[in-house]
């Protein structure tokens, strides 16, 4: 992975919120391999993996704690000592948040709350946060714009919106250096291919290897800003270590800018495989955006944030994690 910031980090201390997730274990190998000085993780394996948070136990700076965001006495605990925090911790998924809208709000909007405030009165240098491409809704126009948003179309998207909110007057009310990052579509190695929730491109992947079904929603032409999560944890490196006052207190698209149909995806991994294996088609899933396409210039002139991994290149370097474990 190439090396995102010139600062010395050596010397500083870290949170990673769902540090045993997908993207939060990502930014915790970078933080590691770049000689951070301590890089402490929060999570209660309700959805991250024992497997991902083995992997760091050889480094001497790493410190892994087992709890519950929505506990704000654990928060508080987390977050002493610490120079910088990037929140990961959260229910993902718009179908979850449909089938269970209270859970994904007392997660991700009461955790975030407990996690924000903990991080405030701890005196942190910045606190980075996940947000969501969800919050732009029914907005038709692409690509798109931080500041045009619609109506929102799912619980999980409310929530996210929720944090925008709350990070906007932290930073207002108390000067919380606060740096928010809509997502789009991350994809990469170790995202679960398994449960009832998981994400389309390991779904797909595995369905293929495996021979089983491979579902796509809708008649598959909708597309995605595609993000390999590599530029996820670009973007949270340079939200932390920002130091431009200007950066703070605003939403940044995380994503490429360039979007994909679900069937180019879909025909793209079955190449890359060699494999002949035809998916089926069923209805959209509710909540579900048409079209997705980031407009990613504020990151750039803000964060100086720059794409490192563009869609065909991650997705082979994800497909052959795949194949090879």
């Amino acid at each position: 992975m190439a090396v995102f910031h010139t600062k010395d980090i050596s010397r500083n201390a870290f949170l990673v919120t769902g540090g045993a997730g997908f993207i939060g274990s990502h930014i915790v190998e970078y933080l590691l391999h770049n000689n951070a000085g301590k890089v402490r993780v929060l999570d209660n394996l309700s959805t991250g993996s024992i497997a991902n948070v083995e992997l760091f136990s050889k480094y001497p700076q790493y410190e892994f704690v087992k709890g519950d965001i929505r506990d704000i006495e654990v928060c508080k605990a987390a977050c002493e000592g610490i120079d910088y925090v990037t929140h990961q911790a959260a229910l993902g998924s718009v179908p979850r948040s449909v089938k269970d809208p209270a859970t994904s709000n007392d997660v991700n909007v009461g955790g975030f709350v407990n996690m924000i405030s903990a991080a405030k009165d701890a005196g942190v240098k910045a606190f980075v946060y996940a947000s969501s491409s969800s919050v732009y809704g029914d907005e038709p126009n692409l690509p798109k714009q931080e500041d045009k948003t619609g109506n929102l179309l799912s619980p999980y998207a409310v929530t996210k919106m929720t944090n925008e909110l709350y990070a906007a007057v932290f930073h207002r009310l108390y000067t919380l250096n606060v740096v928010g990052l809509r997502y789009f579509n991350v994809f990469g190695p170790r995202q679960d291919p398994n449960g009832p929730y998981a994400a389309v491109i390991p779904l797909f992947v595995s369905g293929i290897l495996n021979n089983n079904p491979v579902y796509i929603n809708g008649d598959g032409a909708q597309t995605r800003d595609f993000t390999f999560v590599e530029n996820a944890v670009q973007a949270n490196i340079k939200g932390m270590l920002c130091e431009k006052p200007e950066a703070f207190g605003k939403p940044y698209n995380v994503a490429v800018g360039n979007n994909f149909s679900v069937n180019f995806l879909y025909n793209a991994i079955r190449e890359m495989l060699s494999v002949v294996h035809e998916p089926t088609y069923r209805e959209a899933r509710e909540g579900d955006i048409h079209d997705s396409l980031a407009n990613i210039t504020r990151a750039q002139e803000l964060l100086g944030y720059a794409p490192t991994r563009q869609f065909l290149d991650g997705l082979r370097i994800t497909v052959d994690f795949f194949r090879n474990r």
